[in-house]
């Protein structure tokens, strides 16, 4: 039996133990783990062949699809670093990250290629170009980079069974990186948050465990698999040898399609998605099949958890909270759901989560302080930004109680900038961000607690809550809404009477801002709170 102590590992295991089992599903294309196995392993002879050394980055710049994970483990299995680059990013976005961590191998498509040519002239360490496809970029599009050659991964591919051809890749533990993570800051360029082979692997195996995942489970993919909750769907399944659906949908329709075609019993999602998803017709053969439903990527309002819930009387509510830099932090056990819904839950195994006050010392019971994750998921850093890095990356304060003073060496863990409070019994509940808290009359509101008292009125379809300077408060609060699906408008008048009648004073939007057609989105498929505060200060 392979041992799993690197990315890689978790396929050849799965191949090994199932070979015709499906792993993966992409339209109508569907292909075994053992036939998965034999790609990547192309994959992986390929980069060798190139030059690749160990931890060089791989870019992989596609849609979901099944290259893009062989292109992703084929990476790992040659002892390189992959770059998963969200699809939807524009090219100045997308030149950011190569330039930023040194891309050498750029993985794409003819069809997206075109759009790049310019900005990958601004990349030096690029050196090569594998295509998708045999296709070439249209004449006109732009000039080939200097200096960079073009390979064909259909070629790779197509040719023989490269298992042999492996043997010589690098030699990698698992406290090595193996993929940078680039994820939208509140402020400034994205950021690449630096994982390693062992922050995947126990992620992915703790995920599996507490979600009670089995082979016979088919996970569907609907997160870009830039995003780390889009990827764990890979890593969570390939731990017990499910499969996953590759889904880029365009409308909420098409997961519910997708779902009802390959009988999905598993599918995590962000909040802005399951606003969409409640309020759509589901047919019964969905939610006979589904036997859970995850929710990530921020708070889930009860509104939309009860409509989730009234769709799927069967399936299993998870309420996760995480942040990329340490892949997950807590979990909220279904049977916990009824009686603390506003609760983010416990950590997840083999992770433990503190709240600690300035000091270091701990919170006491529903005392505030930050959220610090310790163990085996906290990530390495952001990539080249020792700035960022030490802000959020720190060395475990001794007043904090969990290691032994004669402990030498320092661990680090990840201080998550984010405000919680513990109850007696245990459970965590998220407050706010501190960077994102609103100071209002004296008193301190987190936008989160706002949006849950909009939600729950009816009125909305979705909305973002923020504090903007004001000489008499200190800060506003302003709040953009999206009329519900279907309708074109809203009363504005209404939804503030309801306000008034369900909030303190001090917490009754002082400006509501209309917004027909939804909220913008950031590249992990997030409410973009820094798009619409920069829209609401013009």
């Amino acid at each position: 039996m392979t041992e799993t102590h690197l990315l890689h590992d978790l396929l050849l295991r799965a191949a090994a133990r199932a070979p015709e089992s499906l792993a993966l599903t992409h339209g109508d294309q569907h292909l075994s783990y053992g036939g998965l196995r034999g790609q990547v392993q192309r994959v992986a002879a390929g980069l060798l062949r190139l030059g690749v050394a160990r931890g060089e980055r791989v870019g992989v710049f596609l849609e979901k699809r099944v290259e893009t994970v062989a292109s992703c483990f084929g990476a790992s299995l040659a002892g390189a670093v992959f770059v998963p680059v969200n699809p939807i990013l524009r090219p100045m976005q997308v030149g950011h990250i190569l330039q930023d961590c040194g891309v050498r191998v750029l993985v794409t498509s003819p069809q997206r290629l075109p759009a790049l040519l310019e900005t990958l002239s601004g990349c030096p360490e690029l050196k090569h170009i594998v295509l998708t496809d045999a296709g070439v970029p249209p004449a006109g599009s732009g000039a080939w980079p200097p200096g960079v050659s073009r390979v064909s991964l259909a070629e790779w591919l197509e040719g023989a069974d490269a298992g042999a051809g492996v043997g010589a890749n690098h030699r990698v533990i698992d406290s090595d990186p193996v993929a940078i993570l680039y994820t939208s800051g509140s402020t400034g360029k994205p950021k690449g948050v630096v994982v390693s082979h062992r922050n995947v692997l126990v992620g992915g195996k703790s995920v599996a465990q507490y979600l009670e995942n089995t082979a016979e489970d088919v996970l569907l993919a609907a997160l870009p698999l830039s995003f780390d909750a889009g990827f764990s769907q890979l890593t969570t399944a390939f731990h017990v040898g499910a499969r996953v659906v590759l889904l880029n949908h365009v409308l909420p329709q098409d997961v519910v399609k997708a779902m009802a075609k390959e009988g999905v019993t598993g599918l995590t999602a962000v909040p802005p998605l399951w606003i969409q998803l409640a309020q759509l017709k589901w047919p019964e053969a969905v939610a006979e099949r589904l036997r859970y439903f995850a929710n990530t990527g921020g708070r889930m309002s009860l509104d939309t958890l009860t409509r989730l819930r009234q769709h799927f009387p069967h399936s299993k509510p998870y309420l996760m909270y995480g942040l990329t830099e340490a892949f997950r932090a807590t979990y909220l056990p279904p049977e916990q759901v009824d009686a603390r819904p506003d609760s983010i839950g416990k950590a997840i195994p083999n992770s433990e989560v503190l709240v600690l006050r300035p000091d270091g010392t701990p919170c006491d019971a529903d005392e505030p302080g930050e959220l610090v994750q310790r163990g085996p998921l906290v990530a390495l850093g952001y990539w080249n930004n020792p700035e960022r890095t030490n802000e959020r990356f720190k060395p475990l304060p001794a007043a904090a109680g969990v290691r032994h003073a004669a402990l030498m060496v320092p661990e680090m863990a990840v201080f998550s900038g984010d405000m919680v409070r513990r109850d007696a019994e245990g459970y965590l509940y998220f407050i706010g961000r501190n960077d994102e808290m609103i100071k209002t009359s004296g008193y301190r509101v987190s936008p989160a607690e706002v949006e849950e008292v909009l939600y729950s009125t009816g009125l909305i379809g979705e909305c973002a809550a923020f504090g903007l300077p004001d000489e008499a408060l200190g800060h506003a609060i302003v709040v953009v809404v999206a009329p519900p699906a279907g309708q074109a408008s809203l009363d504005v008048e209404q939804l503030l009477k309801a306000c008034k009648n369900l909030m303190p004073v001090y917490m009754v939007p002082r400006r509501i801002e209309v917004q027909a057609g939804g909220l913008p989105r950031n590249p992990n498929g997030k409410i973009d709170r820094t798009a619409l505060a920069a829209q609401l200060s013009a």
